[in-house]
């Protein structure tokens, strides 16, 4: 009974994984095409891209963190979508600065 929550459980994650990446997927391209038709009025779209896509990057990592269990290469596949999320928030933190100067 035991395994059928867990397995119910990593169902309904996995389902919101999913959502969160079709919804992120859509902002992201919706904030793209505005951002390069008109590249000097939409400037403040450019550190949001790198931000969502930091957070979905970051939600995968955590996922695949999460259920590796004993799985070296998942771990290591987790750390490395953990640490691409922080460069990329790190880089829209250097747009967003970059774009208020």
């Amino acid at each position: 009974m035991v395994n059928q929550e867990r397995k119910r459980n990593h169902r309904n994650e996995a389902m919101m994984l999913d959502l969160l990446h079709i919804v992120i997927g859509i902002l992201v391209v919706i904030c793209a095409v505005l951002a390069f038709l008109e590249p000097e009025k939409n400037q403040f779209l450019f550190p949001v891209i790198f931000w969502l896509a930091g957070l979905l990057n970051g939600a995968s990592g955590w996922y695949r963190l999460k259920n590796s269990g004993r799985d070296k290469k998942r771990k290591v596949n987790g750390v490395i979508l953990c640490m691409l999320a922080v460069i990329l928030v790190l880089v829209g933190v250097a747009s967003a600065i970059s774009i208020r100067r």
